[in-house]
């Protein structure tokens, strides 16, 4: 195989989710193509990558200071919904079933990937609460070991606030499953059927 074949799949390999018979795929597909139209999917990455930028507010991407979510006068400024990534809030609104606010973590807890408590953006989180809007926070993370870690450490954060209702979504998503992969209507039923957690609990 060519050399340059070789460097091309092996860079697109590193790709998540993308192993080396769709990166070799994906090459051949970029070398049959008009060179306009790869320059132009460079250009397009090349642009994104130097000027996407996170949200101000939620920590959500933005090509602004604030995302089109946080910048929505419409949206119920009341009620914040916590996420681990971006794609979890790309799921929920397919849903078209939640009108409030986000805050995107970054990750979950995760010793074993060297991720603290201080590596996600909690403290931003509770700046946000601090100021009095909010009147409930929606703790949507994963069922993982590591979600339910991050879940239970974010809890006992939030009980400073003792007038803030916290819920969880429902656990209609099976233990070990993303939001991110779940479909429609399991995050539909999750949302809705969401559960309060006692702050005061030991």
């Amino acid at each position: 195989m060519s050399r340059l074949l070789e460097d091309a799949v092996s860079e697109l390999a590193k790709l998540p989710g993308i192993g080396k018979r769709t990166a070799l795929r994906l090459a051949l597909h970029m070398l049959r193509s008009e060179e306009q139209e790869v320059a132009q999917l460079i250009e397009a990455i090349g642009r994104f990558r130097t000027g996407i930028r996170y949200c101000r507010e939620c920590n959500n991407l933005s090509d602004d200071e604030l995302c089109p979510i946080c910048s929505d006068p419409g949206r119920d400024r009341a009620t914040i919904c916590v996420v681990e990534q971006v794609g979890d809030v790309l799921s929920i609104e397919k849903t078209r079933q939640y009108r409030g606010f986000y805050h995107v973590l970054g990750g979950v807890i995760s010793p074993m990937q060297g991720i603290a408590p201080s590596d996600l953006k909690i403290d931003l989180l509770e700046e946000r609460i601090a100021r009095g809007d909010v009147r409930e926070v929606i703790l949507a993370i994963g069922t993982t070991v590591e979600g339910e870690t991050t879940l239970f450490y974010i809890l006992n954060r939030l009980r400073r606030f003792p007038d803030l209702k916290v819920t969880s979504i429902a656990r209609g998503i099976g233990f070990g499953d993303e939001i991110e992969y779940a479909d429609e209507l399991t995050i539909t039923h999750a949302i809705q059927n969401r559960q309060k957690l006692d702050l005061n609990s030991d």
